[in-house]
């Protein structure tokens, strides 16, 4: 993992990272390529006529290298389009810092030189350099001496170095990168190597390291305990269920301190079950644990940074397999808490696992005194790739105030995440002739109606947050800004700063 330091000092790297952007208008003034390196005052004489005849153009996601006098490198990172003010937002900053670095594997260091208007602009060039320096070769064998390692040294170049508040933001920086790397490697190690054991067992791990309590609940006792929804996803599989729950409770808390749980959906391998899904594409199914993989990740960095909140990370773990065993359409199941099911879908298998960590997670918020919010993250339906795209997130709530903070940090995180409703039309076609319920309603729609049948399972009075991040927790096209091809990291930085918001509210 890389390391990330600020520095006012002559550089030491060999590689030099500055923006590039592009200015447009009329006149001589317009239509111009301008050099924005920070606090850096470099010589760019030659440098724009270069950039020019080269056809540089300063978009996002464009690197462009040149040997410079003093450096290795000099690495260009566009920025888009230049307004008169010459500020760039936190996000485009990520962005262009993350392109730049994985443009960067192979090499041990590099300084980054950026334009910043605040600390938290000099942050989030840390966190995208952070994110982008990522790679995943565990399972390479003859090919791995043809990959490079990811960059491993960052340094920000800024007249603010000496800062003490900066320091703390990059530490903070450094922790959020760490878990976002974990849940990359969890989403990309394939379902041969990641079952619902071995993924409790590693983050039973990760967890008691960072000093949090870890329970897993394995099959027979889920059995026992009347844990229908995930006994009967994961009943057709070798790899039998666990729900994995971990706890954080700060240790300098006041005896008021705010409460939340984390919810997330860990399909570890998604054939459809009976309902088995088309060959293609269905490799991409070893993402199906992106949400699980989020909320523990978030929870051990909250840990980490001693964030003055309870959390409670709940992970329902189960593996969607075909076999005699299987659950049948039409079987009807009894989900913790006493609603019974009628499984029409097979496939429609996530919303299942979490009603069952719903129901328990608020029944463990209640006996120590109320939560103060619920969030589950799931990459749920394929609806919401055709809504919203494979960037953008849907968020569903019952609570508008506690979704409107959550889209608030989420504009400090840059991570997309887009308010979608819950039509109380579509809740009729949830109901089923012989249950309380059943696992599909409408098709059109289908990410809403999913989305109602969550509902179900949380109290009306206990804010919650559903954020089905079903296209960009899986990154199956180009690599763009600070995210890789492959597992994301999606959400986790949000979850963060949502507890950190819910700790200073």
């Amino acid at each position: 993992m890389a390391t990330v330091k600020a520095t006012d000092k002559k550089v030491s790297a060999e590689i030099l990272v500055v923006g590039l952007s592009r200015s447009q208008g009329s006149g001589k003034s317009g239509n111009r390529l301008h050099i924005e390196s920070g606090d850096m005052a470099i010589d760019t004489r030659g440098l724009l006529e270069a950039l020019n005849d080269m056809g540089a153009t300063g978009a996002a996601d464009e690197v462009i290298k040149l040997p410079a006098d003093g450096y290795r490198l000099l690495v260009l990172t566009g920025l888009g389009k230049r307004e008169n003010s010459a500020r760039y937002s936190a996000e485009i900053l990520r962005r262009a810092a993350g392109a730049a670095a994985r443009s960067l594997d192979g090499h041990k260091s590099a300084t980054f030189s950026l334009p910043y208007d605040s600390l938290h602009d000099l942050a989030a060039i840390a966190e995208g350099a952070l994110f982008g320096a990522y790679g995943f070769h565990e399972f390479r064998g003859s090919t791995l001496k043809d990959k490079k390692a990811p960059l491993a040294q960052i340094e920000l170049f800024t007249v603010k170095a000496k800062s003490k508040e900066l320091q703390g933001l990059l530490d903070r920086a450094k922790v959020i990168a760490d878990q976002v790397h974990l849940t990359r490697d969890l989403i990309n190690t394939p379902p041969s190597h990641l079952t619902p054991d071995s993924f409790a067992k590693r983050l039973k791990s990760e967890a008691i390291k960072a000093g949090l309590k870890v329970e897993v609940l394995e099959h027979n006792q889920l059995k026992t305990k009347g844990y229908g929804g995930i006994t009967a996803v994961g009943q057709g599989s070798a790899n039998q269920p666990r729900l994995l729950h971990i706890s954080y409770r700060p240790k300098s808390a006041k005896k008021n301190v705010k409460r939340l749980a984390f919810v997330g959906k860990g399909i570890t391998f998604d054939t459809g079950g009976l309902a088995l899904k088309p060959a293609q594409g269905m490799e991409a199914m070893k993402s199906d644990m992106s949400g699980a993989a989020a909320v523990t990740a978030a929870i051990i960095a909250i840990a980490k940074l001693k964030v003055s909140v309870a959390i409670d990370a709940w992970a329902p773990l189960a593996e969607n397999m075909v076999s005699d065993t299987a659950t049948r359409p039409s079987d009807i199941i009894t989900i913790y808490g006493g609603k019974t099911i009628e499984v029409l879908n097979p496939d429609a298998e996530g919303r299942l696992i979490l009603a069952d960590a719903l129901v328990r997670a608020a029944e463990v918020g209640k006996k120590e005194g109320g939560l103060d919010g619920i969030v589950d993250v799931a990459t749920l339906t394929g609806a919401q790739i055709v809504a919203l795209g494979s960037r953008t997130s849907a968020v569903m709530t019952n609570n508008d105030d506690f979704r409107r903070t959550f889209l608030d940090v989420t504009k400090r995180t840059g991570e997309q995440f887009w308010p979608m409703p819950l039509p109380e039309e579509l809740r009729a076609s949830l109901d089923s002739p012989v249950a309380d319920m059943a696992n599909i309603g409408d098709r059109m729609g289908g990410m809403l109606v999913a989305g109602l049948f969550l509902r179900e399972f949380v109290s009306p009075d206990l804010p919650w947050l559903h954020l089905d991040i079903a296209g960009p927790a899986f990154n199956d096209g180009k690599a763009h800004g600070y995210t890789p091809v492959g597992g994301t990291g999606v959400a986790v930085h949000s979850l963060v700063a949502l507890a950190e918001e819910t700790a200073t509210a």
